[in-house]
């Protein structure tokens, strides 16, 4: 998949480029401890090499097109850290057409760029090699009487990758299909586990064990937050004990081979909704049906959100959370008290994935190959001068679709999520676990 990635990325490039693409770096935790390391996305999707201190240069015009610039074998380090494929591993298992260590990018960065018309390189996210290029550039402008000139114009190799990146192919969709189905095994454990009296972070535990399991890790912080901590949209202490009669909202999603899933349910620990919480939980539930069937190509990102706009800010005039005309309670904004954030996102090797959400001013129309999450959400914080029925209570629902030539493919469906099965689920797994 990554030479046809490679191929296809090399086809795409001005005649006379090169493109310049740089590893994540290793980050330190503490001290000299370091964060477990992941390859940068953009990186891995052209090359699947998976070390950090590496540099990609990339010209279909040369003799050889594809350069690695890579970390040396190092007997003593790869005692302490594992090995390395080193010069000749990405020769050889990596596809490279050439390749030198690391230390000679610096010396040879001149010659890599010199007559080149066009640079890809992405500024911003590395400054040392940022500040590299731009001396290299200045070098060269200041020798153009002797012949040595610089690229012309510099581009932003997004501007080819992530449009790369946001229409999967094939083998890419099985990924993500396989990240969701790990997740939504994840999903279904942590409702069958979860009781009052547990904390979070057990139940958290319990849905990166999963992960583990099958291999897979976790795409992004989990999300694990009872009664009112599920109003908060990015809580990630997950340190609360669970109460009797709490909503448990679970935002959790496994990576697998580098793509990432993204699932969201909310459900009652004890079993039940209560009355407030059902009412809530069935807006949202209402919404997200409405909204994931809207999917085809050519609906644009803008339309589904705000077709849930429409049917949250309608669902909190009926119960009462809202008073007025959606229509002016949608232009003056007063549904965001509630529902703040977007209906969803793009999704792929990065969580939030890559890619183009306007063009020229307009809102993107959905293709086919795009993958994209639905999750509406309604978040009755505990200050909210409102019915106090409702206060404490957050509810997000979230699935993962693909769209296809015909319409869309859930491919998340595996969690349950009306409010009957749910129920039903956790009366099995309380039935199950008596009789076990």
């Amino acid at each position: 998949m990554k030479r046809e990635q490679l191929a296809e990325f090399m086809r795409r490039m001005e005649p006379q480029s090169v493109a310049i693409i740089a590893s994540a770096r290793e980050a330190v935790r503490s001290n000299d401890t370091h964060y477990r390391f992941r390859q940068d996305s953009d990186f891995y999707y052209l090359t699947g090499f998976d070390e950090p201190e590496a540099i990609a240069v990339i010209s279909p015009d040369a003799e050889k097109p594809y350069t690695l610039f890579v970390r040396p074998r190092d007997p003593e380090r790869e005692t302490w850290d594992g090995p390395r494929a080193g010069v000749e591993g990405a020769i050889e298992r990596y596809g490279a057409d050439a390749a030198f260590p690391i230390d000679e990018f610096r010396a040879k960065l001149d010659e890599i760029i010199q007559g080149k018309r066009t640079l890809y390189y992405r500024f911003g996210t590395r400054h040392e090699l940022d500040q590299m290029i731009i001396e290299a550039i200045a070098r060269m402008r200041a020798l153009g009487r002797r012949g040595i000139v610089p690229p012309r114009t510099i581009t932003d190799t997004g501007a080819i990758l992530h449009e790369m990146r946001l229409i999967k192919s094939e083998a890419e969709i099985a990924l993500i299909e396989r990240a969701a189905d790990i997740t939504a095994e994840a999903h279904r454990e942590a409702m069958r586990a979860a009781r009052p009296g547990m904390h979070e972070y057990e139940v958290e535990a319990l849905i990166e064990y999963v992960f583990r399991r099958h291999g897979a890790t976790a795409a992004y912080t989990s999300i694990v937050g009872s009664g009112e901590n599920a109003t908060v949209l990015h809580y990630s202490a997950n340190n609360a004990v669970i109460r009797e009669g709490d909503l448990l909202l679970i935002d959790a999603g496994a990576e697998y081979q580098g793509y990432a899933a993204d699932i969201t349910r909310t459900f009652p620990v004890s079993g039940r909704f209560s009355r407030p919480q059902r009412e809530l939980y069935e807006v949202v539930l209402e919404t997200q049906k409405a909204c994931i069937a809207m999917i085809r190509p050519g609906v644009s990102m803008d339309e589904l959100h705000n077709r849930s706009v429409e049917l949250l800010t309608e669902g909190l005039v009926r119960l009462g959370l809202l008073q007025g005309a959606p229509s002016k309670l949608i232009e003056d904004g007063d549904y965001k008290k509630f529902y703040m954030h977007r209906l969803g996102h793009y999704l792929g090797m990065d969580v939030h994935d890559v890619g183009l959400y306007y063009v020229d001013g307009q809102s993107r129309k959905l293709e086919p190959g795009m993958v994209i999450t639905i999750e509406p959400g309604l978040y009755v914080a505990r200050t909210q001068e409102v019915n106090e029925d409702y206060r404490g209570i957050g509810v997000r629902i979230e699935d993962d679709v693909l769209v296809t030539a015909e319409g869309h493919r859930v491919l998340t469906a595996g969690v349950p999520k009306e409010v009957e099965e749910i129920e039903q689920f956790i009366a099995r797994a309380r039935v199950e676990e008596r009789a076990a």
